[in-house]
């Protein structure tokens, strides 16, 4: 049982610019000095904590972790997982902080802004525990209404868009996107919804456009006949890592064989969420849409390890676009799993 919680050419070039960076930056620090390495889980052993609280949004990011309860991945490392419901990774945040989270999803960009302002600093920082989900085409749309004059990402200049919440991936994407079509961001508003009400929203008028994830493209797209406007994950942001599972360094201090043994589970169950048929009906489930919009949805990746160069583009993308002050490194946030 679940519960609630709670454009410039210049531009463009930082982007390319900042992404090639990262591969003469890969080897080395990325802040100068030493560097720092990333945590490594425990080996296999007793589970200090057996019922482990993990935030999530019902949306198709997730499907791994309820992949992983259905088939017993959790039981068979002796955890039991409880879902808390979400509204967005910022929103995790203070839940993993106060310790009513274990651990959470959320976006990439929630975390490492936090974690470079040291949000989490009284409880040892955050740390990421697992990789969740990569962008692939079609599954970070910018939706209008079918009728709607928006057709193009040049319509929607003084527009407003709805995104879950502020300052995270989806932001950064539409940000990033729009500009690389030649419009420029500080002319769009960007306006707070949940998931579940954007479509609404967009029927009834009081946004303009909504940047919508699976399943709820597909649902609106079928049942509202709604159009899409951009494709997100697309162009500078194609085959971005989206989100993960984080929890904090006194979590993974006092829990090592926890942590260890939810890597375990989520591993396989990320491996099987890549498998439609496995998904489609959880989906029906959690999400709460219908079998038909189930067997529409658009996958991304479900990576099954966690990689600092990968991740660490994400940075790149939020330091172009003022999401962070400065360099951030985001290696020392790892926590790798034993024996990788």
């Amino acid at each position: 049982m679940t519960r609630r919680v709670g454009l410039s050419a210049r531009r463009i070039f930082g982007v390319v610019s900042a992404v090639a960076m990262l591969a003469v930056v890969s080897g080395c620090g990325l802040l100068g000095g030493s560097e720092e390495k990333p945590t490594t889980a425990a080996a296999p052993g007793k589970v200090e904590k057996a019922t482990i609280t993990v935030g999530l949004l019902n949306i198709l990011d997730v499907a791994s972790v309820h992949v992983a309860i259905q088939k017993g991945y959790f039981k068979e490392e002796g955890l039991e997982v409880k879902p808390e419901i979400i509204q967005g990774g910022a929103m995790a945040i203070p839940g993993l902080i106060n310790g009513s989270l274990d651990i959470s999803f959320g976006n990439w960009v929630s975390f490492f802004a936090a974690e470079a302002k040291e949000a989490a600093k009284a409880v040892d920082g955050l740390k990421l525990v697992s990789d969740g989900y990569q962008a692939k085409p079609e599954m970070f749309l910018i939706l209008a209404k079918a009728d709607s004059p928006i057709k193009s990402p040049k319509d929607l200049e003084g527009k407003t868009i709805a995104i879950n919440t502020f300052r995270n991936i989806a932001e950064l994407t539409a940000k990033a996107t729009l500009e690389a079509n030649d419009v420029d961001p500080a002319k769009v508003n960007f306006k707070e919804f949940p998931f579940p009400d954007m479509e609404a929203a967009v029927q009834n008028g009081t946004v303009d456009a909504a940047f919508m994830v699976e399943p709820f493209i597909s649902r609106a797209q079928r049942t509202s006949g709604q159009i899409t406007v951009l494709d997100a994950a697309s162009g500078p942001t194609a085959d971005i890592p989206i989100a993960g599972y984080a929890t904090t360094g006194k979590f993974v201090k006092e829990n090592p064989n926890t942590v260890a043994a939810f890597q375990r589970a989520m591993a396989k169950g990320q491996r099987d969420a890549a498998d439609r048929p496995t998904v489609e009906p959880l989906l029906v489930e959690y999400a709460k849409v219908d079998k038909e919009t189930a067997s529409l949805v658009h996958f991304g990746e479900f990576p099954t390890t966690l990689d600092a160069t990968r991740l660490q583009r994400v940075a790149g993308l939020m330091r172009t676009y003022g999401l962070l002050e400065k360099d951030f490194d985001v290696k020392p946030m790892l926590v790798t799993a034993s024996g990788s």
